[in-house]
């Protein structure tokens, strides 16, 4: 079934009921609303930016999204890009863009002007949606991107080389639209990048997506009556993927734009959510601002918060221990995914499994799992391989790229490039990373473009750079620097340098240091991190 028959559901089973909800704690009483069924609420003492709409709305939303963009010609097989911070528009666009036949493709809001162009070229992106923070960076990415024809803006003051899209949909039929959509169908492009740092497009079609909704809803038991506090950015798989157990039985979501400790046990008490999903870092400050005493959670009212998980980086047995002793009645959960297997749950640790916490846990609903050594084989228990899964949620392909996707779909099986172990009840643990990405704070770092960078240094004669464990942020980014004979750099020149590249690019550390290669000129960057202390969040994951 496609995915938009949930929505179809939803809307007739519960159209009246309060689908979305959008707080951002920022925006104060002077904000124009700009669609007319928002409204701004008051909460305590702070002012507060409240919009929400119900099933029906935004069923209707999408329909007219679809409506719009099947009367400038996008049909089946298009691509339409969405590049917007989350808001109550992201989820009804992406309905109303997979409505039409055609695929959506979320973009990252980080990405520069540059990475939107190559992106929007490598996905052949057709029309791109996009918000007031991303004027700029469209405009100077408008004449490398020719293929893409419509360019609609999502917001106030639209500028002039782009259209209004609220207006527009405005005047748009709100009835669904005619168009006959399969399982095999087509319907997104994610992005993903290995160590090389440029991005793939990962190809989903319709059954892919439903699989995601039936996964997540079979790992946390979402119903109709939870409410699921949505923080991390909805073009992640992961944050969407989440919600797609909430959306499968048409339950509440609060979209929260803030990830300040005290607005997240603000908005889960006053909203009663009951599901909340966190990176490490926003867990471990919600604790320390507890233990600071700037949040006593007696003020609050949290009784229907029932379950906190964590994905997107490794989760220190510490941090969980923290957690339930300020949180004893709460489930804990953690996922494990990635991009080509549609995000998080082809591997989860289950609810029940608590005292295996440090595990990523067993093969999630629908899903197998394998450790395998170079030629496909299974390792035997206990040894390390690199961890294959195999489920309805795996990719169709890397788009346009055979060779790429040769390389990691090997007869069904999807091939991670993590290496993992498995203990003797069947539970899976992370070892290390096949490839050298960086996860910090849940966003990946692509140490290539960073040593790139740094390369263009006039004192650098050669630069690595790799993760460190972080106690907060998971990993950071630390450059070896290895100088050239008779030139001399500083900490604070290397970090003035690097004031050129985005703020969550810069390396943290800065070591000067001989940067060893192999015989073949590979940079040895196991050894580096063996040096400089990977080895101890590998050995607190595996329990070591």
């Amino acid at each position: 079934m496609p995915i938009t028959e949930i929505l179809e559901k939803n809307a007739r089973k519960y159209g009246s009921e309060i689908a979305l909800v959008e707080i951002n704690p920022e925006v104060r009483e002077d904000r124009r609303v700009t669609w007319k069924e928002y409204e701004l609420i008051e909460h305590g003492a702070s002012e507060e930016f409240r919009r929400e709409i119900t099933w029906g709305v935004f069923n209707e939303k999408a329909n007219r999204c679809a409506n719009l963009l099947m009367s400038r010609g996008i049909k089946k097989g298009d691509k339409v890009a969405i590049l917007l911070m989350n808001c109550l528009e992201w989820l009804p666009l992406y309905f109303g863009i997979l409505k039409t036949g055609a695929l959506v493709v979320p973009m990252n809001y980080r990405y520069s002007a540059d990475e939107i162009q190559y992106c929007a070229d490598l996905a052949d992106v057709d029309a791109m949606f996009f918000g007031p923070e991303f004027i700029g960076r469209v405009e100077e990415s408008i004449d490398a991107m020719p293929r893409v024809k419509l360019l609609f803006y999502v917001g106030d003051n639209c500028p002039t080389f782009a259209e209004n899209y609220l207006h527009l949909a405005a005047n748009q039929p709100s009835s669904t639209p005619n168009v006959d959509l399969e399982d095999e169908d087509d319907a997104a492009i994610y992005f993903s990048s290995g160590t090389t740092g440029f991005p793939k497009a990962i190809l989903h079609n319709h059954e892919s997506l439903m699989h995601a909704c039936k996964t997540e809803q079979k790992h946390h038991g979402q119903t109709h009556k939870d409410v699921f506090l949505c923080i991390p950015p909805l073009y992640h798989t992961g944050a969407k993927m989440h919600w797609f157990g909430s959306f499968l039985v048409g339950g509440k979501a609060v979209l929260l734009k803030g990830v300040k400790p005290l607005t997240i046990i603000k908005t889960a008490a006053e909203e009663k959510c009951s599901i909340v999903w966190l990176l490490v870092p926003w867990a471990q400050d919600i604790l320390d601002a507890i233990d600071r005493g700037e949040i006593n959670l007696e003020d609050y009212d949290l009784s229907a918060w029932r379950l906190m998980h964590i994905g997107a980086q490794p989760v220190p047995r510490s941090l969980i221990k923290r957690w339930k002793e300020k949180f004893p009645n709460h489930q804990y959960d953690t996922n494990y995914g990635l991009s080509e297997s549609i995000g998080p749950g082809c591997v989860h640790l289950g609810v029940e499994n608590i005292d295996k916490v440090g595990a990523i846990g067993i093969p999630g609903y629908g899903w197998q799992a394998r450790i395998i050594d170079e030629q496909g084989n299974d390792v035997p228990q206990g040894e390390v391989g690199e961890l294959a899964v195999m489920g309805p949620g795996v990719m169709t392909c890397y788009y346009k790229d055979p060779k790429a996707t040769a390389e990691v779909l090997h007869d069904g099986w999807l091939w991670t490039g993590d290496m993992a172990m498995r203990d003797e009840e069947g539970f899976i643990y992370l070892v290390d990373r096949k490839k050298d990405v960086i996860i910090t704070g849940g966003e990946n770092l692509y140490p290539v473009q960073i040593e790139d960078f740094l390369r263009a240094h006039d004192a650098i004669k050669d630069v690595a750079v790799i993760g460190l464990p972080h106690p907060r942020l998971g990993e950071i980014a630390a450059a070896i620097i290895e100088l050239k004979p008779g030139a001399t750099a500083t900490e604070e020149d290397i970090e003035k340098f690097c004031q050129a590249l985005p703020r969550y690019k810069r390396p943290r550390k800065i070591i000067f240091a001989t940067v060893p290669r192999n015989p073949t000129g590979k940079i040895e960057k196991p050894k580096l991190r063996e040096i400089y202390g990977a080895k101890q969040l590998v050995a607190e994951q595996v329990g070591r």
